[in-house]
């Protein structure tokens, strides 16, 4: 497959929904370095009061997300993932242009939930490239998509402090708003979606799909539901030690100057981002070839074997290179679960799916910081990295014993 030279709709559509989950990840994180800090202009709170406000406005939306996902995925499955996706990304165009008028810390908090309960972008185009793709293809398409949508994290909060600094607050909303009426124009324009039962998965060698009423009519719910448990754990565990990765980089860095640590923490932070950048596509490619259950085994052992050693490390070079292994872990674990799911799924349920999907995976992300504050604060640092082995392992068991049966 040479997706740098299209020849069909759905080879275009790769390199298009590359592009706009690409910038859908960096107007989701850019606002997110300098949150608390708006947050701040926005009245007079205490220290405790802004923490718990800045907590709140970062886990409103994934609460949110967690409970509406599904019924955009239900719609989606009816009316088309494009015009899911074109809701999404206008509705949070409008939602971030009005971040930056925002006058009191309430009405953020409101349009932080609005966000959450308008998302499903990322969901609804894993679930058009995974319908719209062949069979055989589908590992290494979805590998590519989370390369889009990771590299825009990474360079998101790059953007976003920089807009700050150059700006205001304010703006950088602003502009947010405009990079996801960009994404709007370019789904509308140029992505191509055909009806499903024209869909580029039914050629020969594709499996006919019963006609589906509902959750209960799933010929897979067992294996799908360890697949959404698994994702759960596996973001709660990335996500465990954003709250305490500056304060870590200090402990191992403990003579060098505020710069340095900043410097220091962002490359921690950015490291597994950047080996899932790199590691996903080849990775997709080899769950096509040899499975995608053996690969998310694969995953997990990388993993444990990551986290392990973190906990005892003393330089901050080797924290930079486990993480690193983190992100090849993910980089393991992420398309193979998205290719697991669509293959699993009736045509005229993967939205569905894929949104049930990402309600588990919002409930990770709001799991894992308060997993990691509460470990640090009751036992150290050192013990995230343990326990979050630990999770891993009893993920890898999970999935194993879950679909022992499965093909």
């Amino acid at each position: 497959m040479n997706i740098l030279h299209p020849k069909n709709d759905w080879q275009r559509n790769i390199l298009i929904v590359w592009f706009a989950v690409f910038m859908t990840g960096v107007g989701l994180s850019e606002v997110m370095p300098f949150l608390s800090l708006y947050i701040a202009t926005l009245g007079h709170f205490s220290h405790d009061q802004l923490t718990f406000y800045s907590g709140a406005a970062f886990a409103v939306t994934f609460m949110v997300t967690a409970v509406v996902a599904p019924l955009w995925g239900k719609l989606a499955d009816r009316k088309g993932r494009k015009l899911m996706m074109l809701r999404a990304a206008g509705g949070m165009a409008v939602v971030f242009f009005l971040m930056g008028f925002a006058t009191n810390v309430w009405q953020l908090l409101l349009l932080r939930a609005i966000q959450g309960g308008l998302g499903g972008f990322v969901s609804n185009s894993n679930a058009l490239i995974a319908t719209q793709t062949p069979k055989r293809y589908v590992g290494r398409a979805l590998g590519i998509v989370v390369t889009g949508f990771t590299a825009g994290n990474l360079l998101g909060p790059l953007f976003g402090g920089a807009l700050a600094s150059a700006f205001s607050y304010r703006t950088t909303f602003h502009l947010t708003g405009i990079i996801m009426l960009v994404v709007f124009v370019f789904i509308w324009w140029l992505v191509k979606e055909r009806p499903i039962n024209a869909s580029t998965n039914q050629g020969e060698d594709a499996e006919v799909k019963p006609v589906n009423t509902g959750w209960s009519a799933l010929p897979n719910r067992h294996l799908l539901i360890a697949v959404f448990i698994t994702t759960m754990l596996v973001q709660t565990v990335n996500m465990s030690i954003n709250p305490i990765v500056s304060l870590f980089v200090l402990e191992l860095m403990p003579h060098a100057n505020g710069g340095t640590i900043t410097f220091m923490a962002g490359v921690v932070a950015a490291a597994p981002g950047i080996a899932t950048v790199l590691a996903a596509p080849g990775f997709g490619r080899l769950g096509d070839r040899f499975g995608t259950r053996r690969l998310i085994q694969i995953g997990f052992a990388i993993g444990i074997l990551a986290f392990v050693p973190t906990a005892f490390i003393t330089s901050v070079i080797m924290l930079v290179v486990l993480r690193f292994i983190v992100g090849i872990s993910d980089a393991t674990l992420l398309p193979a679960i998205q290719t697991l799911l669509s293959k699993n799924s009736p045509e005229n349920m993967v939205s569905r799916v894929f949104s049930y999907n990402q309600s588990f995976q919002a409930i990770g992300s709001v799991i894992g910081p308060f997993l990691g504050v509460v470990i640090a604060n009751s036992l150290d640092y050192r013990a995230i990295f343990l326990i979050s082995a630990l999770i891993m392992a009893v993920n890898a068991f999970l999935f194993s014993w879950n679909t022992r049966h499965s093909k």
